[in-house]
C-alpha cells in the first residue's frame, strides 16, 4: 500500500521555524506566497530551536502545540517555512493528519500555475521532477516490508528503483528539451551581440512592479498583477534609449528571500539573461518598509548566479504611494511605473550608465539622407541647424560605439562641445 498523504486544503497554519546561528527566511514573506496561491492563512506558530529535531524538525511538544492551532482554526494544512527530509513530512503529516506543505513545494506550486511560456514550464517541470526525487527514500510505508534472502530482492526495492528510473528519464527527457530552448535563446543573444545591441535587465524583489515597469518602457502588454511571482517567463524587448539605436530590455522572474537552491538551479537559463547583461536596473518597491532589506535578499540571489558585480541602477517604483522620496539617494532613479512619473529621466540615467554622452555636433552634407536618417532613428539628434553652406549641423547625444561609426563615415565632420 502506498502511503496516502492527506488531502491538501486552503485554510493553512503556517509554521515558522527559527533556527539559531543562521539566516531564516522572511515570515511576512511566507503568508503573501500563501495567499498568493489562494491559501487562506488562518494562524501563525513559532518555532524557535538551536537546532532541527531529527525525527520531527521541531519536536514533540511544537507537534501537540501545532495539533491544537490546527483545530482551533479548523485548519487542513500546515505550511512550514523551511525544508524537511522526505521522513520528517511523512511523520510530520502522520502526527497532525494533515498535509504539510515545505517552503519549495509552495513556491514550486506558484511557479506552476504562472508559467506561461513553453520555457517557463519545463523550467518549473524540472524543478518539480527534482525535488520529487528527493521525496522517494522513505516515502511509502511498503519499502519498510522489505523480504529477506537469497533471490529475495523485495517488492519495496523493485518499486523504489522503478520510481527512480521513470523519474531520471523524465528529467533527462525534460533537461533535453530546456537545452533546446535554452540554445535557441543565446543563438538569439549573440545575435544581439553581432549588432551591438546592448541588454538591460530588470531585477528585483517579486512585486517590486518589474512587469508594469517593463510595460511602461518598452510599451509592451505582459502580464503584471499585483501579486508574487506575477511572471516567471523571460521577455525581451527593444528599448528606445536617446543616443542608442539598438537597446534589449529583459523582464525577469522576482527574487525572494532564501530562494532554494534547486529553483536556482532550473531557473539559471532564464537568469543568464542577467549575467549577461550590460546592466541590471534592480526595481525596488519604494512603498515597502523592509525595502533596504530587499536589496540585500535580491543581491545574494544575485551572488548565487554570478551576477553582483555587474553594473547596477536602482530604481525605486511606485513613488507615487509616498509622500516624499528624499531619502532613496541622489545616484537611484525615482518613477512610478504606474504613472509614468520619472520615466524620463530613467531613460536618460540609463544612458549615462551606457556610455551616451552629450553634446556632440557632426556636420552632414543635406543630401546625406541616410546619415541624418539614421540618427533621428537613434534618438541621437538634439538639434539642427541649416548652415550657409547649405550642410546640416547636428547636435547628438550619442554613445561610444556611434561616435566611432561617424567617424569612419564619408564626409562627415565630428566635434566635441562643452557642456552638456
Amino acid at each position: 500500500m502506498l502511503f496516502e498523504r492527506p488531502e491538501a486544503g486552503h485554510r493553512a497554519v503556517v509554521l515558522q521555524v527559527e533556527l539559531k546561528r543562521q539566516a531564516n527566511p522572511d515570515r511576512g514573506e511566507f503568508v503573501e506566497l500563501a495567499k498568493s496561491a489562494e491559501i487562506e492563512v488562518v494562524d501563525v506558530v513559532v518555532a524557535r530551536r538551536d537546532v532541527p529535531q531529527p525525527r520531527t524538525y521541531i519536536g514533540s511538544g511544537k507537534v501537540d502545540e501545532t495539533r491544537q492551532a490546527l483545530a482551533a482554526a479548523d485548519a487542513d494544512l500546515l505550511l512550514i517555512n523551511h525544508e524537511l527530509s522526505a521522513s520528517q513530512q511523512r511523520t510530520l503529516e502522520s502526527s497532525l493528519e494533515c498535509r504539510v506543505i515545505t517552503r519549495t513545494e509552495l513556491i514550486l506550486t506558484l511557479f506552476a500555475d504562472r508559467a506561461r511560456s513553453h520555457e517557463g514550464q519545463l523550467q518549473v517541470e524540472l524543478a518539480q521532477l527534482k525535488h520529487a526525487q528527493t521525496r522517494l527514500v522513505r516515502g511509502w510505508t511498503h519499502l519498510d516490508r522489505q523480504k529477506g534472502g537469497i533471490g529475495m530482492r523485495g517488492a519495496g526495492e523493485k518499486q523504489i528503483e522503478l520510481d527512480q528510473r521513470m523519474l531520471g528519464e523524465r528529467i533527462k527527457a525534460v533537461d533535453k528539451k530546456l537545452q533546446d530552448v535554452t540554445k535557441r535563446r543565446r543563438q538569439n543573444r549573440r545575435s544581439r551581440v553581432r549588432r551591438g545591441a546592448p541588454t538591460v535587465a530588470l531585477v528585483g524583489y517579486t512585486n517590486a512592479g518589474k512587469s508594469t515597469l517593463f510595460n511602461r518602457l518598452t510599451n509592451s502588454s505582459v502580464y503584471a498583477e499585483d501579486q508574487l511571482f506575477a511572471t516567471l517567463d523571460p521577455t525581451v524587448r527593444a528599448l528606445a534609449i536617446p543616443g542608442l539605436k539598438d537597446v534589449v530590455l529583459a523582464d525577469t522572474v522576482g527574487f525572494v528571500s532564501l530562494l532554494p537552491h534547486a529553483l536556482v538551479e532550473a531557473f539559471k537559463a532564464t537568469l543568464e539573461e542577467v549575467v549577461r547583461a550590460d546592466l541590471l536596473l534592480h526595481v525596488i518597491d519604494a512603498s515597502d518598509p523592509m525595502w533596504e532589506e530587499r536589496i540585500v535578499q535580491v543581491n545574494e540571489v544575485l551572488q548565487d548566479i554570478g551576477a553582483v558585480d555587474m553594473p547596477q541602477l536602482l530604481v525605486f517604483n511606485k513613488i507615487d504611494l509616498l509622500k516624499e522620496s528624499d531619502h532613496f539617494g541622489k545616484s537611484a532613479a525615482k518613477v512610478s511605473a504606474l504613472t509614468g512619473a520619472g520615466i524620463t529621466d530613467l531613460l536618460a540615467q540609463i544612458g549615462d550608465k551606457l556610455g551616451v554622452v552629450a553634446p556632440h555636433q557632426v556636420r552632414i552634407d543635406s543630401t546625406d539622407g541616410r546619415t541624418r536618417a539614421w540618427l533621428y532613428e537613434a534618438g541621437a539628434v538634439l538639434d539642427e541647424q541649416l548652415l550657409e553652406d547649405g550642410s546640416l549641423q547636428l547636435t547628438l547625444q550619442a554613445d561610444a560605439h556611434m561616435i566611432a561609426e561617424l567617424k569612419k563615415t564619408p564626409r562627415v565632420s565630428l566635434h566635441a562641445t562643452r557642456g552638456r
